[in-house]
């Protein structure tokens, strides 16, 4: 169900906390977002005059020709009282982001924002991995393809039901690399993230967390080691084994 931003315009008492001392009066217009952050503007500058962001708790009332608004949270409170109303309307909302092609679907505009790609159209939103790369060219569905790197860079679909990037991973690292504890193969899975883990689960229950990186080199301890965005690590983080060495040329499949 599309979301919608509530805007509430007219001459308003604002009082913070339960301090009546501390109250402002104005012709305001008032914003409740989805996400119960609530903002008042007058007509000076950028910032609102008050503010609440991400509320516990945000009501609307609606009376008489007029409004009050309340939001809070444990240790603050903003209440918007109307004496004028001058409109009440409610407008579709959604994340803004970069545009980034067209919905297959609907000839909408697809933009990425917080980690999906996303319809403005149809609200069909794919969730991508928060360091993907979303890429020009398009994916056989018409969906634009995304560059992700996991030990390597894979290009695959926006949508993970046309070309999950468990399935390239899993092609390219599935058995590349041995359990340091029980010398099980390790293999690519899907457990809220990428993980490979230990082919002999659960009588062996080891299980790293696949990065987001390059594999560039041999840990001492016998697992990958992959170049980061904050620098070079094993794929066991707790691992305490010295620093790696690079290798010259990535490791082939195993048969």
């Amino acid at each position: 169900m599309p979301e919608t931003i509530r805007v509430f315009a007219g001459d308003c008492t604002i009082t913070f906390g339960d301090d009546d001392r501390r109250r402002q009066r104005g012709e305001v217009v008032v914003l409740l977002k989805p996400d119960d952050t609530l903002l008042v503007h007058d007509v000076d500058g950028y910032q609102p005059v008050a503010w609440l962001t991400r509320a516990d708790t945000a009501r609307a009332e609606v009376e008489d020709g007029t409004f009050t608004l309340v939001a809070a949270t444990n240790d603050r409170r903003v209440r918007v009282e109307c004496h004028t109303c001058y409109g009440i309307s409610r407008y579709p909302g959604s994340e803004a982001g970069i545009p980034v092609g067209d919905c297959p679907d609907c000839d909408g505009p697809l933009v990425r924002a917080d980690g999906s790609v996303a319809c403005l159209g149809c609200s069909v939103d794919h969730a991508i991995p928060r360091r993907a790369t979303v890429r020009q060219e398009t994916c056989e569905c018409g969906l634009p393809t995304m560059r992700v790197e996991r030990g390597d860079a894979f290009d695959v679909c926006v949508d993970r039901d046309c070309e999950p990037l468990v399935a390239a991973v899993r092609e390219r690292f599935d058995r590349e690399w041995d359990c340091p504890y029980c010398g099980a193969d390790l293999r690519i899975l899907e457990r809220g993230g990428l993980i490979a883990g230990c082919e002999e689960y659960p009588d062996c229950d080891t299980g790293f967390g696949v990065p987001d990186g390059a594999v560039v080199g041999d840990c001492d301890c016998g697992l990958p080691v992959f170049e980061t965005r904050t620098g070079r690590r094993c794929l066991d983080t707790d691992c305490d084994a010295e620093v790696p060495r690079q290798r010259d040329q990535p490791q082939s499949n195993r048969s």
